[in-house]
């Protein structure tokens, strides 16, 4: 058996990065599974998590096998299950979490949804998930701040 020698030098760890719990949304697109949503790639690029669904049968399945999701944004879009009811059944499933609805100008608004954001301006969606979970991404930024003054 080869024993290998142990590094005299560790690589340093950030101690608040293992306490850093990164939020996680479910994102419910009307893209096509093989597509990339740039909506999902707009809140990754902000370093929180995403779960994505691409129908509204598919959420409900999503939902009920990853419940702990920190919020869910929907597009508006999604088109089969109708779009009240799909807010109602997921609301149903986790009152807790918030519905942030995602479309067009003049799209009819449900009451379920807890938010609405119009689908053309991807920084209001961050700056809305970003305040659902406020410490959470102000941990974000400082390990960003952190790793950029150190390269």
């Amino acid at each position: 058996m080869t024993k290998y020698p142990r590094a005299v030098n560790p690589p340093p760890t950030f101690e608040y990065r293992k306490n850093m719990i990164r939020p996680c949304f479910l994102v419910i697109d009307k893209e096509f599974a093989g597509s990339i949503s740039t909506r999902k790639l707009v809140i990754e690029t902000a370093k929180f998590n995403v779960i994505t669904a691409y129908s509204g049968s598919e959420a409900i399945a999503t939902l009920e096998r990853f419940p702990a999701v920190n919020g869910i944004v929907l597009d508006a879009g999604v088109s089969d299950i109708p779009l009240s009811e799909l807010c109602k059944t997921l609301k149903k499933m986790q009152p807790a979490v918030p519905l942030v609805l995602v479309g067009r100008p003049g799209v009819q608004q449900t009451q379920d949804a807890d938010h609405y954001v119009d689908s053309f301006d991807p920084t209001q969606v961050l700056k809305l998930l970003r305040s659902l979970e406020p410490r959470q991404a102000a941990e974000i930024e400082q390990r960003d701040a952190a790793l950029e003054s150190k390269a």
